[in-house]
């Protein structure tokens, strides 16, 4: 049974910084690519970052380039989002997805 569970959010003061982890059972992990979304209250989910099942060839939504980092551990199964100089906007629910898996998500709040 394939699970993804996302850990590491909370509430953060404008330009703190938070690390995201994904950590997935059940699946052989460094076969797939891994994604990070984020739903904001009342709006879509939308895309933020994705890595490559290499780890290479990392892509990111314009609103996170340049402060938000993507990356993977094979050996730990899991993916990381470091995100850094935080923002209000950033307030969402932010969600892993492996291999057509959604995570359970996990709450980042930005606020002063």
């Amino acid at each position: 049974q394939v699970q993804l569970v996302e850990s590491g959010g909370g509430l953060v003061q404008p330009g703190g910084s938070l690390r995201l982890s994904c950590s997935a059972s059940g699946l052989v992990f460094s076969l797939f690519g891994a994604t990070w979304y984020r739903q904001a209250p009342g709006k879509e989910r939308l895309f933020v970052a994705l890595i490559s099942r290499s780890g290479g060839s990392p892509k990111y939504a314009d609103s996170v380039k340049n402060r938000f980092f993507i990356s993977r551990d094979d050996d730990k199964k899991t993916v990381y989002l470091q995100m850094n100089g935080l923002k209000p906007e950033d307030t969402a629910v932010y969600y892993c997805f492996v291999n057509g898996y959604w995570g359970q998500g996990i709450q980042v709040t930005v606020s002063s």
